[in-house]
């Protein structure tokens, strides 16, 4: 991920990832090691994420619920996020 943002600097990029991590920042109920490392790097490659607090999660199986996945964008990026939400089925 760190090579495409040095790439395309400048440029509007929006990651739709599964990081497998966990955290209070993106409305998880805990952090994780995993979610600590991940929102580390968002915030020094000054990255956000699109997650809003929702009933929806990322993630549901019969073992639980959690949101590890995520929407992550650059100010660049941010007009093209109008309308951003989870959908699940």
């Amino acid at each position: 991920m760190q090579a495409v943002l040095k790439h395309a600097s400048g440029i509007g990029m929006v990651f739709a990832i599964g990081s497998n991590a966990r955290s209070t920042t993106w409305h998880d109920v805990l952090t994780n090691k995993r979610g600590k490392n991940v929102g580390e790097f968002l915030k020094s490659n000054d990255l956000y994420i699109a997650n809003e607090e929702s009933y929806n999660t990322t993630f549901q199986t019969s073992r639980g619920v959690s949101n590890l996945g995520q929407t992550i964008f650059n100010n660049t990026a941010i007009k093209y996020l109008h309308g951003w939400a989870v959908h699940y089925r």
